[in-house]
């Protein structure tokens, strides 16, 4: 194993220009979905960096709160269409849905859908989530190919409020018993109600993007790698190492989590297996020297690890 482990730095100086060039040049567009309040801009300036992020305050925080445009925000080559807060008011959320289903059917350049991700954020302190399950089964799901529908991503965020912010353990960050319990329930009740409009099974998340009011933090972030990890799976795999060179350096952000699985290392696998493609663009001798190294399980976390070290010298 140790005979393999310069196996990136054999990459010449020019293919490690065209690599990184490959990875900053794939668009990666998720659908940001979710009513007024659910803490949208908390989420995306939690998970990503924000030194790129243009016009990042008005995620979910338009001046305008009127407006009814769909908006996009860049983070190099990531990009958020934010859809406007729905549930103000019936009238409004029927042009919301035309801006969706517009947004939903619009093509890249090769012809392929652009959104590679439509993330729906609730409220996990809320009890009435209809107009979401409307939107889900009416809007989004009709107007996604059938081989995309495992691109819908569905995230309970404020998990700490759940239950009015009691049975929250602040020490550790992390959720008490009794409101362990009631995630959960809650993420069940969600599961089972669009498993039965629409037959598809999708696991949701609840999380917490944590809380930071005029640069003084209130609340940290909580199963914020958990949630990157699905993110991963849900994105086409050749995108996974394309968007991971936009994750916030913070890594204080993706410490605290249910700890249910190791999601550090399978967002580090998702990764390797992402960039085994574009290793073989650029050198497919080094391309496929990993890949074949990979075939043995002994190597996998190991080269997964290197593979993360490797990705955050990209970002320079």
């Amino acid at each position: 194993m140790n005979s393999h482990k310069d196996f990136l730095s054999q990459l010449t100086t020019d293919e490690l220009r065209k690599l990184k060039e490959r990875l900053q040049r794939t668009k990666i567009n998720v659908l940001l979905v979710g009513g007024t309040g659910v803490g949208k801009s908390s989420t995306i300036n939690a998970l990503f960096q924000d030194q790129g992020l243009k016009s990042k305050a008005t995620i979910g925080e338009s001046t305008r709160p009127e407006t009814m445009d769909v908006s996009s925000h860049e983070i190099n080559n990531l990009v958020i269409w934010d859809t406007p807060g729905l549930g103000d008011s019936p009238e409004k959320d029927i042009v919301h849905r035309e801006k969706i289903i517009e947004l939903l059917n619009r093509e890249d350049d090769n012809g392929q859908p652009l959104i590679d991700l439509v993330f729906l954020i609730l409220d996990a302190s809320s009890r009435d989530f209809s107009s979401a399950f409307h939107l889900i089964k009416e809007v989004i799901l009709p107007n996604l190919d059938e081989g995309d529908k495992d691109r819908l991503l569905v995230g309970l965020n404020q998990a700490d409020q759940a239950m009015k912010g009691h049975y929250w353990d602040k020490v550790n960050n992390k959720p008490e018993e009794k409101l362990s319990e009631r995630l959960d329930e809650l993420s069940q009740t969600v599961k089972t109600r669009i498993q039965t409009d629409t037959g598809l099974e999708i696991d949701p998340i609840y999380y917490s993007a944590g809380c930071i009011m005029e640069g003084e933090e209130l609340s940290r972030p909580y199963n914020l790698q958990k949630l990157l990890s699905f993110i991963m799976e849900r994105l086409p795999k050749k995108k996974r190492a394309a968007i991971i060179i936009n994750v916030n350096d913070k890594e204080e952000n993706f410490v605290d989590n249910d700890n249910k699985e190791n999601y550090k290392e399978k967002v580090e696998a998702s990764v390797l297996s992402s960039l085994i493609g574009y290793l073989k663009e650029v050198s497919d001798a080094v391309g496929q020297k990993i890949k074949e190294m990979v075939s043995d399980p002994e190597n996998i976390k190991w080269a997964a690890s290197v593979t993360m070290s490797f990705i955050k010298a990209m970002k320079k």
